[in-house]
């Protein structure tokens, strides 16, 4: 009986190999390259690039490479200029290349798998698009596959290649609807080893919340909830106010089986009244995903263009990209400049962008950063009328409720704020959040709101916790305390892992180039019980080395750190018994 195929990061011991079978495929077999002494092809990318190999046990039978963005460089510079072809400019381009599968393999799945293997390294790198040189006679192949085109063709040796380009999201639809079936029949026999999954979540969104399936979403084993650290989602560490409590507790009965206030009337209200709002500039969602599904729903089209910043919260590129299908552009933010948002560049791209909508969530969810409500007032103030912009509070509370955006979108058009009550008020279980808008903008997302969108416990726990200003007040002060002890705790494990605090309840630990990637940290740390977040498919700018630690309390944040430095060592003890392991698919240039 054959072994099955299986599909993992190249190390040093497979480049004699790697280097072997390119000289014979392109040198002797296909003539792009001259025959050489040595029976050999070396790549100029090596060690930058990642190589993904398909082998049966010990033998070898083909591989894959992939050069990431952060490299720099890439095997096309060698033909095309950037003038010639700027997409190679953009900043989550991944160029897949040199496809290679032993000639007694080729009718086999090898080559199918090897480049299903690449499309999902990159797409949990952050890959948005990939680009390819695909030989002439093959072109119909890669088609099918869908990549396409772009209109550019370059010869090396005798051999004609097309360049093609493809989306990283429209790839992963055409592989995981048109040909469902064939991957279905090919994971039933493949050993993957990559630490990407095999498949996709089914909507397309990667939302994190991971540690739940530990507990059970079938809800047949809840105490699973006192031993698994939850560090993954931003959940508040603490428990809502007492009064939030006492609201739920006092009658459960009564609470589970009444129906709410149909519009939320009395929670409207409570906000108007603490926020200092008129309540005709408000509307309520059971969260802010159920408010951004409906509000963007209503004003977003296919034809709409969309701003978003990057890295950002992952919810929004799937509203606008996946569900909706927006033409969407990325605001990048930089590592060099403390991932802030510079309002000049923004400014600048605003205005020659001609967009429809514009999100910025900030507090920023990955990154942490905060944007002085003073400087985003302006740049939205010196933007289009035409474009909207949706500013995204949800950390606020952590930094300081003057800097909200909130009183100016109460009378500004161009402006919209969404609050969630889930992070700062520890209500994510029930689910409450509002936005605020101009009147006639308010008044039409309560419009297309459906009676009793919030439920019971929701209400009566929210209108609870804005009763009880000071209660959260110390609760938010006790989490930077614990925030600052964590960061500290975390950055004496290793001084090579840059710990980065956010200002609100989580920070980030960005591991060194040519260590262990952060999916591998992140499955490693689940060997303990400990869930973190995985941040590399949100943003190629993460380089798959950045993993966010949301804070706990004192004893969870003791395991986080004690699952993490475990987790280090089993990895790094892996990699020395690995020879040449620097070639995992951790590894960024």
């Amino acid at each position: 009986m054959s072994r099955p195929l299986s599909l993992r990061p190249a190390t040093a011991d497979d480049l004699p190999w790697i280097h072997e079978l390119r000289h014979r495929v392109y040198a002797e077999e296909l003539g792009q390259h001259a025959p050489n002494a040595e029976g050999r092809l070396v790549d100029g990318l090596d060690g930058d690039n990642v190589y993904l190999v398909a082998a049966r046990g010990p033998v070898r039978v083909g591989f894959v490479s992939v050069t990431p963005p952060w490299v720099g460089r890439y095997g096309l510079d060698k033909y095309l200029t950037r003038a010639e072809l700027p997409l190679l400019d953009e900043a989550d381009v991944f160029e897949v290349r040199l496809l290679t599968v032993e000639p007694d393999a080729r009718a086999g799945a090898a080559g199918a798998l090897l480049m299903y293997a690449a499309l999902r390294w990159t797409a949990s790198r952050g890959g948005r698009r990939v680009v390819a040189m695909g030989r002439a006679d093959l072109v119909g192949m890669y088609r099918a596959a869908g990549l396409r085109p772009v209109g550019r063709t370059v010869r090396s040796g005798a051999v004609e290649f097309e360049v093609l380009t493809g989306e990283v999201a429209e790839l992963t639809r055409g592989t995981t609807g048109r040909h469902a079936a064939t991957l279905n029949r090919l994971a039933a026999g493949v050993d993957w080893r990559l630490d990407a999954s095999f498949a996709p979540r089914p909507d397309g969104c990667e939302h994190g919340g991971a540690s739940f399936t530990a507990i059970g979403t079938d809800f047949r084993s809840l105490d699973r909830r006192l031993e698994v650290v939850a560090a993954d989602v931003l959940d508040a560490w603490f428990a809502p106010a007492p009064g939030a409590r006492a609201a739920l507790a006092e009658d459960t009965g009564w609470v589970a089986r009444t129906s709410p206030p149909t519009s939320a009337e009395g929670l409207l209200a409570e906000i108007a009244a603490v926020r200092g709002l008129p309540a005709e500039t408000l509307a309520v969602g059971a969260g802010s995903s159920d408010l951004i599904f409906r509000a963007f729903g209503r004003w977003l089209t296919p034809a709409s263009r969309v701003l978003l910043m990057d890295p950002g919260y992952g919810e929004y590129a799937h509203v606008t990209e996946g569900v909706i299908g927006c033409r969407v552009d990325r605001f990048r933010l930089r590592r060099e400049e403390g991932w802030r948002i510079d309002p000049e560049r923004l400014s600048a791209v605003v205005a020659a962008g001609e967009y429809d909508l514009v999100v910025v969530v900030n507090p920023n969810n990955p990154t942490g950063r905060h944007a002085p409500a003073n400087e985003l007032r302006a740049v939205i103030a010196a933007a289009p009328a035409r474009t909207r912009w949706w500013i995204d509070e949800a950390y606020l509370g952590y930094v300081d409720p003057a800097e909200s955006l909130a009183p100016f979108a109460a009378t500004d058009p161009r402006a919209v704020v969404c609050t969630s009550m889930s992070k700062t008020y520890a209500l994510s279980g029930v689910r409450a959040a509002y936005l605020v808008a101009e009147p006639d903008t308010a008044a039409e997302v309560r419009r297309w709101t459906p009676p009793w969108a919030v439920g019971l416990p929701a209400q009566l726990a929210a209108v609870a916790a804005l009763r009880d200003p000071a209660y959260y007040a110390d609760r938010l002060r006790h989490t930077h305390g614990l925030r600052r002890r964590l960061a500290s705790d975390l950055a004496g494990v290793d001084a090579s892992v840059l710990v980065e605090e956010s200002v609100a309840n989580f920070l980030s630990l960005t591991l060194p180039p040519g260590g262990p990637s952060a999916a591998s940290l992140v499955a490693e740390c689940r060997r303990h019980d400990v869930y973190l977040r995985d941040l590399s498919p949100l943003s190629a700018a993460y380089e798959g080395r950045t993993v966010r630690v949301a804070v706990r309390d004192t004893a969870e944040n003791a395991r986080i750190v004690a699952a993490y430095r475990a987790a280090l060592t089993a990895l790094r003890t892996s990699s020395a018994a690995s020879a040449g392991s620097a070639l995992t698919a951790g590894v960024a240039g």
